[in-house]
């Protein structure tokens, strides 16, 4: 970690700085508010959470795979020696299970052997995809808070859990506190009404909705399913829309807790009796003893019953999108992005020859879909010339599927079978795309060269329509499926924000003794929308481990705009366009910034990625996209970087950016005030520090 800030530029509180607050009396909160609360730590007594909130979080759980590996001397370079809750941390295997080199098996070895030391819960390579087997062992569970430093604990959205990413150094602060600190983002309803046609899925409904609102709608913020839809959608279809939400742009996607989860929850109960009494290597029960699991029992379950939690009929939401399922048809994305979806009609006509076909990944690999493929292909056989791969979700589906014959029915009609794991849905293993191949996929990401080579193409649908393309060698889906180009039935509609009489808060918010009150500088104004983080901080560098911050220095925005650095200057405010930071979640992006003298950054949007890096290495980062509209319709966008000659003071407490234009003119915009815990970070100079302090 380093410090690049200059103090020149900032206004300190005096130590008995006194602040108050304010707090509504009555319940408007939606269900991700509501979860929250639960989780949330150091509240003001009466405090009720809302969007746009940074809080510490405690969660249920924490998910790594084998970035274990990764986070492990993290976890030890802060000072750190003994995970803070045993309980917490979960890792599973899960990402590279085909290699067999020394080198990952040793690495496995490590995680195993420190896993064992620390007291955590692991599960080996083989055992299955980590968020399936979160769900399967019910550290998933409904109505909890659960995070994985991975971009799909989305997935745990169809189970009612609210899940979503982290970064590692989260993770590490995590083992080492039970802690770390989450921005409660814009919620989103999405109401689903009427009843899905005969052979219409939950991946067809994904795909549709990343097709439809494909203008970044929902980008960061997090959404709550709703409607009378809901009750065709079993949770294997709930838990394959919830996990595509993080391609839609959210951060979480979340189903309410209703009859078919408490079913589904009943029946994976009696799922886990069974395994435990088949198990061999455990000791058998004394007699009369019932065999209990830890977090998927007749006392857990009785509970979501028992004390439900839902949204407000008061609550408040950034937006509410519909979509009419009965409208729907097939649909499948892409080529090479989910923002593109084409109903399977209109691509039959086109007669797309594919090479490779994919059943695999933690999206669409459960019994459920591994049944539907199997309806599809029994009695026939995969087209030649057609390379079709299948893995499990889990060893236990997997079981599941041997069990009900259709595990044999694919390999019968030619299925080649991969171990139940990640591999070709991230680049690793057997059957990769070569140059010029065309695939379509059951998986969650067509990115080009996802999946192989950048020369390939990409599709992605339903196991059903997987199944029928590889047997019959071109994009098609079922004779029995509902087919039609007919445009599906949606709508969407904003809502202004609640007024300042309905706030949860007062006008003033806390600020922390020795944390600026105000941050003065000049604006420098990079106008891109969707600057990703090989322009902020190039690839070529990222795993060059000798760079330091004078070297970062001299390579900042190299691939956006080379002459930027010959431009800023140390105390200078950025402001970025729209979705700043998009991209890999590389830390030098932030830290490179931070180098240039850069304590605070203006932006219309940030890449939730981006902004989690951003605070833990204590780049502060507000938003503001009425101040970013004002400068592009003041300055144009002729140059990539900017001095404006806009003078700037943030009120960091209160919640607003006053602006001095050089005609002498000045506006004032509200923003969202910087919360205690990322006040806390910024204090100890990134999330690593704050963690040495509680250490």
């Amino acid at each position: 970690m380093f410090l690049a800030i200059s103090r020149t530029n900032i206004i300190k509180r005096p130590l008995t700085f006194s602040y108050r607050r304010s707090y509504a009396t009555t319940d408007h909160q939606n269900l991700i508010e509501k979860i929250v609360q639960k989780y949330a730590v150091d509240l003001p007594e009466g405090y009720k959470v809302k969007s746009g909130d940074y809080v510490t979080i405690r969660p249920h759980h924490v998910l790594t795979h084998d970035n274990t590996g990764a986070v492990i001397p993290k976890f030890k370079s802060i000072g750190a020696t003994k995970i803070y809750d045993p309980k917490q941390p979960v890792y599973a295997l899960d990402h590279d299970v085909q290699n067999k080199s020394e080198k990952n098996l040793q690495k496995y070895a490590n995680i195993e052997a420190w896993g064992k030391q620390q007291g955590v819960d692991f599960y080996p390579a083989g055992r299955g995809i980590g968020h399936q087997v979160m769900i399967e062992e019910g550290y998933a569970f409904p109505n909890t808070l659960t995070v994985a430093s991975d971009s799909h604990s989305n997935m745990y959205g169809g189970i009612g859990a609210l899940g979503t990413p982290i970064v590692r150094t989260d993770a590490a602060a995590i083992w080492a506190t039970g802690r770390t600190w989450w921005q409660i983002p814009p919620v989103v309803k999405v109401i689903l009404e009427g009843q899905l046609p005969a052979g219409v899925t939950g991946k067809d409904v994904i795909i549709t909705l990343c097709g439809l609102f494909n203008k970044d709608q929902v980008l960061n913020t997090a959404i709550e399913f709703h409607g009378e839809g809901l009750n065709g959608l079993s949770v294997e279809d709930r838990l394959a829309i919830a996990n595509m939400t993080t391609e839609w742009g959210a951060l979480a996607g979340v189903f309410p807790v209703d009859t078919k989860t408490i079913e589904y929850l009943r029946k994976r109960q009696r799922r886990l009796e069974l395994t435990h009494f088949e198990n061999k290597n455990l000791p058998p029960l004394k007699k009369g003893e019932k065999f209990v699991h830890p977090r998927i029992n007749d006392q857990t379950i009785q509970a979501l019953i028992d004390q439900p939690i839902e949204p407000s009929p008061k609550a408040t939401y950034a937006k509410t999108l519909t979509l009419d399922l009965s409208t729907l048809s097939p649909h499948v994305s892409g080529p090479n992005s989910v923002k593109v979806a084409t109903s399977l009609a209109e691509l039959e006509k086109q007669d797309i020859k594919i090479n490779k076909a994919y059943l695999v990944s933690c999206v669409n690999s459960r019994a459920s879909d591994l049944k539907e493929a199997a309806q599809v292909l029994r009695g026939n056989k995969i087209k030649e010339g057609v390379e079709f791969y299948v893995a499990a979700a889990s060893s236990e589906v997997q079981k599941e599927a041997q069990e009900s014959g259709d595990w044999d029915t694919l390999i019968e009609a030619g299925a080649k079978v991969l171990p139940a794991g990640c591999g070709p849905c991230v680049g690793l293993g057997t059957g990769l795309l070569k140059d010029g191949e065309i695939g379509i996929s059951a998986t969650n990401r067509n990115f080009k060269g996802r999946m192989g080579s950048p020369n390939a193409l990409a599709y992605l649908a339903s196991p059903a329509v997987v199944a029928a393309s590889a047997l019959t060698g071109k994009i098609s889906g079922p004779a029995s499926s509902a087919k039609t180009t007919k445009q599906p039935s949606f709508s969407i509609q904003t809502h202004t924000s609640e007024s300042s009489s309905d706030s949860n808060t007062a006008v003033q918010a806390e600020v922390l003794p020795n944390f600026p009150a105000i941050i003065k500088g000049e604006i420098l104004f990079c106008h891109a929308d969707n600057l990703n983080t090989d322009g902020i901080y190039p690839g070529k560098y990222t795993y060059n481990d000798d760079m330091t911050p004078e070297d970062m220095k001299k390579v900042v925005m190299e691939n956006y705009d080379p002459n930027f650095v010959n431009v800023v200057k140390e105390g200078d405010v950025l402001v970025g366009g729209f979705n700043f930071g998009t991209g890999s979640s590389r830390e030098q992006a932030a830290t490179a910034i931070k180098s240039r003298g850069i304590q605070i950054m203006i932006a219309g949007s940030y890449s939730d990625i981006f902004k989690r890096n951003s605070v833990n290495n204590a780049l502060l980062l507000i938003e503001s996209p009425e101040l970013v509209n004002d400068l592009k319709q003041a300055l144009g966008t002729t140059d990539l970087t900017r001095r404006t000659g806009w003078k700037v003071d943030i009120h960091v407490a209160e919640g607003k950016v006053k602006v001095h234009k050089e005609d002498g003119q000045e506006k004032l915009y509200k923003v969202g005030a910087l919360g205690k815990s990322v006040q806390e970070i910024w204090l100890a100079n990134g999330l690593e520090g704050w963690v040495k302090e509680r250490l």
